[in-house]
């Protein structure tokens, strides 16, 4: 049985596409079989692995609306043991559909069911958004892994995501955990960077990984080349970096 995680924060631009699609990577080159799922209409996990748009005909968007299964939208991203459901434009308008569907927050729970004694984690990229969208992921998975980007008004953004989780536990998901929070984009010569990073740690201790994602241009060029960094340049701090973060998150 799978485990399931959703990667979710509300702020965009605080690597959260970026970190589930190398800590996939990372899990996958541990040994471990991954599916990735696509839950952002932007796509950009997709991109992250290559796929172009006329690659993503079978698409989340589809599962969500009942027209595909979710076994034959599964495609392989050419990593061993790594496995992709894409995301199109088209998944935006799931936000608006899935309202006059009945237990709409379930959808992607119940087609996740159907696959998830094939693989050891399923990771779920979610929208910078709390829609429905990032509902249907929080209900589908067993915790909640948060990137968080050590700047000032990502603290903020922290606080209104916790809430949400909060909300969801007690209406829907009793059993939803916060797996960690993972820190990104991080530069210890910056003095605000090293005072956020301080803070959280002192607000949420252990939830927080000690692996923290560095500021690296190697992470940035990568997407725009169809990989992840791990691939892209593996002996770049960025990639070392998820590499660790994946062995820590299999400690735990």
């Amino acid at each position: 049985m799978a485990k399931i995680i959703a990667l979710a924060n509300q702020k965009g631009g605080v690597g959260k596409t970026t970190t589930a699609v190398n800590l996939a990577t990372g899990l996958a080159a541990c040994g471990k079989k991954v599916l990735i799922v696509d839950g952002d209409p932007q796509g950009n996990a997709t991109t992250g692995f290559g796929f172009e748009q006329d690659e993503r005909e079978q698409n989340l968007y589809k599962v969500l609306l009942g027209e595909s299964d979710l076994k034959t939208t599964i495609q392989s991203t050419g990593i061993e043991g790594l496995d992709l459901v894409a995301a199109d434009v088209n998944l935006a308008a799931a936000e608006i559909e899935l309202t006059d569907f009945d237990k709409r927050e379930f959808r992607l729970k119940n087609a996740l069911a159907t696959v998830s004694e094939a693989y050891d984690y399923i990771l779920i990229d979610c929208p910078p958004a709390l829609g429905l969208l990032t509902i249907n992921a929080l209900v589908a998975a067993q915790s909640v892994l948060i990137p968080l980007q050590a700047e000032f008004y990502a603290l903020e953004g922290l606080t209104h995501l916790l809430k949400t989780i909060e909300r969801i536990k007690q209406a829907i998901h009793p059993k939803l955990e916060i797996f960690g929070v993972v820190l990104t984009m991080v530069d210890r010569r910056n003095n605000l960077c090293v005072m956020v990073e301080d803070d959280v740690r002192a607000f949420l201790g252990d939830k927080v990984f000690k692996t923290v994602i560095p500021r690296n241009v190697r992470i940035s060029e990568a997407p725009s080349f169809g990989q992840p960094v791990i691939l892209y340049d593996l002996k770049s701090s960025g990639a070392k970096a998820y590499i660790q973060l994946a062995a820590e998150m299999l400690k735990r």
